[in-house]
């Protein structure tokens, strides 16, 4: 695990790339450091995964992230899934997936933004699953980050062959950001 204070997301877009996008970010806890660590991590994986999920980033649309402790993920994961204790990812999707093209449709025709939805990420979570899985804070920040976009555009892990599509799409982006397999077994 590391604590380098300006970490490297090499082949990183940003959100210039998707001109579109309202993208707010809330660092609520400070695990993971300051904002200035943090909002280029998120925003390297973020726009990584919508730029190979979609091909419209002119068309309005907003996502939000929140960095939060653990007792907001736990309180979160209870209410919405059952599981009374804090979780590294959770996503709230603003729009149905299977609604989303018609959503970016109507936003391309001059309706409202298509909302992606709201991710939020508990900071403790992740530098302790860094630790026990031997992984850079950052990188496992932004496959989090990344994951939970996947979960947004309607992508899911629930059954073998969902699961396996998922991380794949997940292994791909993370490679073009320099980012090593996270399913890879230590050696």
């Amino acid at each position: 695990m590391s604590d380098d204070p300006s970490p490297s997301i090499p082949g990183r877009a940003g959100l210039d790339a998707l001109p579109g996008l309202t993208f707010d970010l809330d660092l609520l806890d400070g695990s993971l450091g300051e904002a200035a660590f943090v909002r280029p991590i998120v925003e390297a994986a973020v726009s990584a995964a919508l730029l190979e999920t979609i091909a419209r980033v002119h068309v309005p649309m907003e996502l939000s992230v929140r960095i939060v402790g653990n007792a907001e993920s736990q309180d979160l994961n209870r209410d919405y899934r059952g599981k009374d204790k804090p979780t590294n990812v959770l996503s709230f999707p603003g729009t149905d997936p299977d609604d989303l093209m018609d959503a970016f449709d109507m936003a391309e025709a001059g309706g409202p933004p298509v909302m992606l939805g709201d991710l939020v990420i508990a900071g403790p979570v992740v530098v302790t699953e860094a630790g026990e899985q031997n992984k850079q804070v950052h990188h496992h920040l932004a496959h989090l980050s990344l994951h939970g976009v996947l979960h947004l555009m309607g992508f899911d892990h629930i059954e073998e062959e969902d699961a396996e599509e998922m991380e794949a799409l997940e292994r791909e982006i993370l490679a073009g950001l320099g980012i090593s397999d996270p399913y890879a077994l230590p050696e």
